[in-house]
């Protein structure tokens, strides 16, 4: 070593300025600071080490918090380490490059994390996809036309907000996905065509259940039209439903005509059972004079002329509310009945067939009495209590029946 060298760790220079650096492969020139101190011109050349030691430093801190993706931070290890290999400049490059190298295993995984981060969120994406098709396979396969379509529309939205897969397993479930929906449009089609069908139908129908129902509307014939009417309405349900705006107008006109009927038929009827409830009041007055007059039945001939002119007064007042009918007409029926009743009654005194019955049974009673005395008074004399009592007692018997049949026969002679 000549005399103008200044002896360092790292590095040298000559008496002509030149620098050099120590490394574990030898030495090598970075450069020549002429016409100064020795120390001056090393300490330049160290000042460039200092630089890169704090490149590496920075370097160093900002993988340690990840503020690098790993594939940056590798290309800046890289650029980092090319620096420190080729710099000129004194220090401890050796050092660096360990530094550097150090910092390979925590970039590996960094990176191998971030592969389990991105398989994790591409497995979240597939699920999520998945999910997507399923939910539209389900769609296609169902009915609902008109909530269908906005969650067809909001899954296709979350569709495309998320990244996609591979190509195989991607291309794979956009085919499912855009398989239900095409299948759900078709089918939607078809349906609302359907529909328009069956609602260009129902107009139809109902145009003409409206044209019947204006018809209608001044008729009188009360019972007959309500029962018309109540056909119109069963088979306007039956039509289905039209095209809104039109089904709408439609029913205005049909309601109309309806309520013009049975407005004017409220109105008969409410006059009506003005007219009947006198009616009523006078057949109950009717009633009540007849009753007082013909029941019961004495006499059977004025019985019968009465009951005619009842029948005639009874015909000349007219009709009486609905819930009047009933207890009039079952007076009514009661002193038809009392008056049957005594032409029965003087049938049966009259009819000789009769009689001539009564009086055969009267006989026949009264000679199976005298038998049954005969039997008791016999075995009474032969000792036989026992027997004599029971004749007497089927003797008792008969004289009830022979009673009842007396008075039959005391009947037919009145």
């Amino acid at each position: 070593m000549s005399d103008g060298e200044a002896p360092q760790p790292f590095g040298r220079v000559d008496p002509d300025g030149t620098v050099y650096v120590r490394t574990a492969t030898g030495e090598r020139k970075v450069g020549q600071v002429p016409d100064v101190p020795p120390e001056e011109a090393l300490a330049f050349f160290t000042r460039r080490f200092e630089a890169l030691e704090l490149e590496v430093s920075l370097l160093e801190r900002r993988i340690a918090s990840k503020a690098l993706p790993p594939d940056d931070a590798a290309g800046s290890i890289k650029t980092v380490r090319t620096a420190v290999t080729d710099a000129n400049a004194v220090g401890d490059l050796d050092g660096l490059l360990t530094r550097l190298q150090a910092l390979s295993p925590v970039v590996d995984e960094a990176r191998a994390a971030q592969r389990a981060e991105k398989a994790r969120q591409l497995e979240e994406v597939r699920v999520k996809k998945e999910h997507a098709v399923t939910e539209a396979e389900a769609l296609a396969a169902g009915n609902d036309w008109r909530g269908g379509v906005n969650r067809f529309r909001a899954l296709l939205d979350d569709w495309k907000a998320l990244p996609r897969l591979d190509r195989a397993t991607d291309d794979a479930l956009w085919h499912r996905f855009s398989t239900a929906r095409t299948t759900y449009t078709r089918r939607r089609k078809s349906q609302f065509a359907q529909q328009n069908g069956q609602r260009e139908s129902a107009r139809e129908v109902k145009e003409q259940l409206v044209t019947e129902a204006e018809q209608l509307a001044t008729s009188t014939d009360w019972g007959p039209t309500t029962g018309a009417y109540r056909d119109l309405m069963t088979r306007w349900k039956a039509a289905g439903a039209a095209p809104r705006g039109v089904d709408e107008q439609l029913w205005r006109r049909f309601r109309a005509a309806q309520d013009t009927f049975f407005g004017a038929k409220q109105t008969v009827n409410a006059a009506q059972d003005v007219e009947f409830r006198g009616n009523a009041e006078a057949k109950t007055a009717l009633l009540d004079e007849a009753e007082a007059r013909m029941l019961p039945v004495t006499d059977l001939g004025a019985a019968r002329v009465a009951y005619r002119e009842l029948l005639e007064r009874w015909s000349a007042i007219g009709k009486v509310p609905r819930d009047s009918m009933r207890p009039l007409d079952a007076r009514l029926h009661a002193i038809e009945q009392a008056v049957n009743e005594a032409e029965e009654h003087k049938w049966r005194r009259t009819n000789p067939e009769a009689r001539a019955r009564a009086e055969d049974t009267a006989a026949k009673l009264e000679a199976q009495i005298a038998s049954l005395e005969e039997q008791a008074t016999k075995a009474s004399a032969k000792g036989d209590e026992k027997k004599a009592q029971q004749a007497r007692d089927s003797a008792a018997t008969y004289r009830e029946w022979l009673a009842q049949a007396q008075k039959a026969v005391s009947d037919f002679s009145g």
